[in-house]
């Protein structure tokens, strides 16, 4: 192959190898090339806040995951595990793509959602969820996920409690000993195994 052939090949090239031996369409997501393992490995290694945290580790999306579905269960006792399971899952779409802060998928326009929506769409498939939620499920995780934000803005992230509040709402009320560990950034390895863990307990749940 000649080095313009070549070029041109990286250029289309718009699919991702994991280290299951997946190979993940980022335009054209099959449910098929969706492991949950490759998820945990890539979540607990993507830093939330562009890694402008406190503690010794980055605070990863797996974790975060966690606490929004921490967050969720304390809001929701009673929350059905399909939800809790799409919470979990949330920002899956992120093993591949990152976590971009919003200000920066603003200047994307829109482009970063279809992306993430189709990959959302295909995690869903692969784990028994619808590919889009119903919007009172939506609306739930959403305001798990702001209550996520807040306390990781306020513990690790530097703000304010008032900007805090304006930005994403009020504190959740989680009790000292949840926050204390879900709030100090965990190495790689734990993040991942705790993401999987967890996944597996409430996978087993849903009928």
């Amino acid at each position: 192959m000649t080095a313009g052939k070549s070029a041109r090949a990286a250029e289309s090239r718009a699919w991702q190898r994991m280290l299951s031996g997946r190979r993940l369409d980022l335009l054209d997501p099959s449910p098929l090339d969706v492991e949950i393992a490759d998820i945990a490995h890539g979540l607990a290694r993507v830093a939330r806040w562009n890694g402008q945290t406190t503690g010794a580790h980055i605070f990863s999306v797996a974790q975060h995951t966690l606490l929004v579905e921490t967050v969720l269960r304390h809001e929701m006792p009673r929350v059905d595990p399909r939800m809790r399971l799409a919470a979990l899952l949330h920002d899956a779409p992120e093993y591949v793509i990152g976590d971009m802060i919003s200000p920066f998928k603003a200047v994307l326009d829109g482009h970063y959602k279809v992306v993430e929506k189709r990959l959302l769409g295909a995690i869903h498939i692969r784990f028994g969820l619808p590919p889009v939620l119903p919007d009172e499920i939506t609306s739930a995780i959403k305001a798990a996920d702001r209550g996520a934000a807040y306390l990781e803005a306020t513990e690790l992230a530097g703000f304010s409690e008032s900007e805090a509040r304006r930005l994403f709402g009020k504190d959740p009320g989680l009790s000292d000993s949840i926050r204390r560990d879900y709030l100090t950034p965990w190495t790689a390895a734990r993040a991942e195994k705790q993401f999987l863990e967890r996944f597996g307990a409430v996978f087993a749940q849903v009928p």
